[in-house]
């Protein structure tokens, strides 16, 4: 047997095309925006994750945890972090992309709503 290798633009590509793929995805975007910060933080930084734990007094185990995304680290979090790679944690605010956020009724919208 034989496994069929497909590029993960190619498959990037297909998936985008299904509006319930685009929607989960751009949901996702402050988790990756966040992820791939922390990763170009430590990346300038020229450190690994173990000497970022090392700095912060943690694990190797958390720093991962918090490069996947999946966690939502607090700000005293990110400040270590940002200490540790030895830069300075900027927070600030954008307007909302349409159809984004939640409404008056504090649901998130599913659509852009109308005037």
């Amino acid at each position: 047997m034989t496994r069929k290798y497909i590029p993960v633009e190619e498959a990037a590509k297909e998936w985008m095309q299904d509006p319930e793929f685009v929607a989960a995805y751009d949901a996702l975007e402050d988790q990756f925006a966040l992820a791939a910060a922390l990763i170009k933080a430590r990346g300038d930084a020229d450190m690994t994750q173990e000497q970022v734990a090392a700095a912060m007094g943690t694990s190797q185990a958390f720093i991962a945890r918090l490069e996947s995304g999946k966690a939502l680290p607090s700000t005293r979090t990110l400040e270590r972090y940002a200490k540790a790679t030895h830069t300075r944690l900027r927070i600030r605010f954008e307007p909302e992309k349409p159809g984004q956020g939640r409404r008056a009724d504090g649901k998130y919208r599913a659509e852009p709503s109308t005037p």
